[in-house]
């Protein structure tokens, strides 16, 4: 199993699927990381509103963001290593990473 962790942007909750307009991207998101995690990987999710000092406690993220800034969020570590930075990647390309059968999400 693997160790995922997911620095987001500033949302308005820990997820960001709140709010009157919710962003389908992130629900797509919060539910492939909820089902990984039902598989038995090792899920955690940062968000840079709420837990801010996550972000400038990991050297590798504070690097990230003192070279590129927020602009270069979500960043997306597996096992210690920056796999994805600036967006949400598609169900395959986690697939390849993970080395798994497809999710139902």
């Amino acid at each position: 199993m693997k160790n995922i962790q997911v620095y987001d942007p500033a949302l308005c909750c820990p997820t960001g699927v709140c709010g009157p307009s919710v962003d389908p991207e992130l629900v797509r998101v919060s539910a492939l990381l909820a089902k990984l995690k039902n598989d038995g990987h090792s899920v955690e999710r940062y968000n840079l509103g709420q837990q801010p000092t996550e972000f400038v406690t990991n050297a590798a993220v504070k690097t990230v963001l003192d070279e590129e800034g927020v602009e270069s969020l979500p960043l997306i570590f597996i096992d210690g290593q920056l796999v994805s930075r600036g967006k949400y990647p598609s169900l395959s390309v986690w697939n390849d990473w993970l080395e798994e059968e497809s999710p139902d999400t």
